[in-house]
């Protein structure tokens, strides 16, 4: 009897020791079926089609941290790109190319340490049109204190308000100034007074992958570096007969002069403050109106697109310094001219009074002929 039962009880023993061990062999491992807990998110995302060319690929992991990330374009290139330190997120560092697909792939290790596979791609934006910009003055240029920032665009710009918050101008001297559109294709930038003498000034015009409306987007980004000369004003008061040339306001030369006839308003040297342009060892003026074409002159210097030079006239020696003559140039003896044309520098204000005639705004570079208070309503912000 007490063997039966104790032999019953050892069976029954062994039985639960055998159950026992099936179970734990068939546990599930930490995890089990649940996913793995890191998450990709991506951006632009995967399937993502006409991406911006000009914002960051952004690649950021959740619950977890990444191990690698490539972008690749289509010819199997990768896009330069940098890792935070903490490896949550990566971004990359140049700008994509238009029209052009891109693929994802990298890996992450979640916080249960299990890896995720980051696949995908997208595409970039096509544009209609894709528009060029120029801009003045360009790298290492010296320039007057009078001259203008120029962005010039190679088709017409509807939405002004981007682009121009892409353009930035910085200088050493602190100097605010304000940008103004003079036309569908062209933006100026100047202070409200003459730039301070030495001035370094940096431009970055940001325009690539910008929308310019109607489809078309910046073609390139550009930017520059110059530096303000001295200052140097030519006040030029039509009937004194007289050219003055003064730096840091003090006068270093006056010169006898011959300026465009008083009695003539088309043939003033008109009021204005233009800005010296171009200078020209020979130019050869035509103006068949008034009956010549192909004359000479030395030493000319442009301060007008209507029309206007400062530039040797010995052919009216007997005018200079006591009639005005000429047909809206000033008129200098040779000697005097070549002084003048070698102290002049592009950006150089002159300023004209005295004149029956005012110039109309609209002749290059007329940017100072605009009074402050209206360029600035020029601006699109």
């Amino acid at each position: 009897m007490h063997r039966t039962v104790a032999a019953l009880l050892l069976g029954l023993a062994l039985v639960a020791g055998c159950s026992a061990k099936v179970e734990t062999g068939t546990a599930k491992p930490v995890g089990g079926d649940n996913p793995p807990v890191a998450k990709f998110t991506t951006a632009p995302a995967d399937g993502a089609v006409d991406a911006p060319v000009n914002v960051p690929v952004q690649v950021t992991v959740a619950e977890g941290t990444i191990d690698q990330v490539t972008v690749t374009n289509p010819e199997g290139q990768a896009v330069a790109g940098k890792l935070a330190e903490d490896k949550k997120s990566w971004a990359s560092t140049e700008p994509l190319g238009f029209g052009k697909a891109y693929a994802y792939a990298g890996r992450a290790t979640g916080t249960d340490g299990r890896p995720v596979d980051l696949k995908g791609g997208f595409t970039t934006l096509n544009p209609a049109s894709q528009v060029r910009a120029t801009l003045f003055p360009g790298d290492n240029d010296t320039m007057g204190v009078a001259v203008p920032i120029k962005v010039e665009f190679d088709a017409d710009v509807s939405d002004r308000a981007t682009v121009q918050k892409a353009l930035t101008v910085t200088n050493s001297a602190g100097v605010q100034g304000s940008w103004a559109w003079l036309n569908s294709r062209e933006v100026h930038y100047r202070p409200e007074k003459y730039w301070p003498a030495n001035t370094q000034i940096h431009v970055e015009a940001k325009l690539y992958g910008v929308a310019y409306g109607g489809g078309a987007f910046g073609r390139a980004d550009v930017t520059s570096d110059f530096t303000i000369g001295r200052n140097q004003v030519v006040k030029i008061d039509t009937p004194s007969h007289q050219l003055v040339v003064q730096r840091d306001g003090q006068t270093v030369a006056t010169y006898p002069a011959s300026f465009g006839k008083d009695d003539d308003p088309a043939l003033n040297t008109p009021n204005g403050t233009f800005v010296v342009m171009q200078k020209f060892d020979t130019w050869s003026f035509d103006n068949p109106q008034y009956g010549y074409t192909n004359v000479v002159k030395k030493w000319s210097v442009r301060f007008s697109n209507h029309g206007e030079f400062i530039h040797e006239n010995n052919d009216n020696a007997a005018n200079i310094g006591k009639v005005n003559s000429s047909h809206g140039c000033a008129n200098l003896l040779e000697a005097d001219a070549k002084a003048y044309y070698d102290s002049a520098m592009v950006g150089d204000p002159v300023e004209v009074t005295g004149a029956s005639m005012t110039l109309p705004a609209q002749f290059d570079w007329y940017d100072w002929q605009i009074p402050w208070a209206q360029w600035q309503t020029m601006s699109a912000l």
